[in-house]
């Protein structure tokens, strides 16, 4: 019985959910141990308060800031970025003590980071020759910066064939590299008919459907958008899903119906893929989980506001595939969402894109691989290999 361990860090929700992903994937194979946990819990709570606050304080209030720091510590040379990351790790060990006795203490006989800060960790552990299972890293964004790369990984899960072209690039050995997608919720692989989600959520067949996910949107430039969607003479109906942004719903309390355009008002919900499902079109920020779950939908998208750094890349490779458009300006997203819909060719062409680069069996497909692996070191011992079921 395979005990596998994946650990991330709650930097963002999704790391979390790529893991839940994943955790969804083993559950197919019986008489597999997981274990989930965030490297966080096992960190100083000073460390973990200073970069949790430190995140939000950069994305939030100075992002610019945040962008020279991304952009400043991704190093092209791979030694000397590998070393860089080594000479980090070493520095935030006394900080992960309690992380290096989780391992050691459960000995799993597999390790999966979906962040880089405990893969970060594990490699002092491999050097020191404390680490004999193999390590495996799934990469959440498209373009995958320096300190995703460290010593002793067993092999990389990557978003797209671009991330490992990135990466060959850089001198990574090609034969680390899995071309897998990034690990999203096993229903997204799963059939589904528009117009039955829409009679599911008590949405029109006959008009189109837009759904604008706000929950990491500024709720002025929201706002702004709604209202002037609001305003077109176009029929449709316009989702707005704030998630746990409380604020935004505050912000749009008083936007009534439009003319022709219908306003839907939530909050948190459990039903997203099913809304990705029945869209039209989705309006959203560019994270590397909640991309990856509507382009595996084959839903087009306008991506605005993304976050300097990652997500500028996420938003770049999403444009450049022609699964979305990407624009800074919120008074250019009426407009081009309406454009849109009024050519329905270009939506079409859109939608085929998306489904190229999807990836809805992602968690399926790197649970396969690491089962193949196992099953490669474990059949000449003869031990039982579990099978999925």
């Amino acid at each position: 019985m395979p005990r596998i361990l994946i650990l991330y860090a709650s930097l963002g929700s999704g790391h979390l959910h790529a893991a839940k992903a994943l955790e969804q994937a083993f559950a197919h194979y019986s008489d597999v141990e997981l274990q989930i946990e965030d490297a966080f819990d096992y960190a100083s709570p000073i460390l973990r308060e200073t970069l949790t606050r430190l995140y939000k304080r950069l994305s939030e209030k100075a992002p610019e800031l945040y962008r020279v720091i991304y952009e400043g510590s991704d190093i092209d040379d791979l030694e000397d970025s590998m070393n860089g990351n080594l000479v980090l790790a070493q520095l935030e060990r006394p900080f992960f003590k309690r992380l290096e006795n989780l391992v050691k203490q459960t000995n799993p006989d597999i390790i999966i980071c979906v962040q880089q800060i405990p893969s970060r960790i594990l490699q002092l552990l491999n050097q020191a020759e404390e680490l004999p299972q193999p390590h495996y890293v799934v990469i959440t964004d498209v373009i995958a910066h320096s300190t995703w790369i460290n010593y002793g990984v067993t092999g990389y899960f990557l978003p797209s064939a671009l991330t490992a072209d990135v990466l060959v690039r850089r001198g990574v050995d090609p034969s680390l590299l899995h071309v897998t997608g990034i690990p999203v919720k096993l229903e997204i692989a799963e059939p589904k008919a528009m117009d039955a989600m829409r009679l599911r959520h008590d949405l029109p067949i006959d008009r189109p459907v837009i759904t604008l996910f706000g929950g990491g949107l500024h709720r002025k430039r929201v706002r702004l958008v709604v209202s002037q969607l609001l305003e077109s003479n176009r029929p449709g109906v316009l989702v707005v899903a704030a998630g746990r942004n409380e604020e935004l719903l505050e912000a749009i309390e008083d936007l009534e119906n439009g003319p022709q355009m219908q306003l839907r008002k939530v909050g948190m919900i459990d039903y997203v893929d099913d809304l990705v499902t029945a869209s039209d079109l989705v309006i959203t920020k560019a994270g590397g989980l909640i991309t990856s779950e509507v382009a595996a939908r084959g839903t087009p998208m306008v991506i605005i506001d993304p976050f300097p750094g990652q997500e500028e890349w996420n938003a770049d490779a999403i444009a450049a595939y022609g699964a979305g458009v990407q624009l800074r300006l919120p008074e250019m997203v009426p407009p081009t969402v309406l454009h849109l819909l009024n050519n329905p060719e270009q939506l079409s062409f859109m939608r085929d894109r998306a489904r190229l680069i999807g990836q809805p069996r992602a968690a399926l497909t790197i649970a396969e691989r690491v089962m193949d692996d196992w099953r490669s070191r474990t059949q000449p011992s003869g031990e039982t290999v579990p099978q999925p079921v």
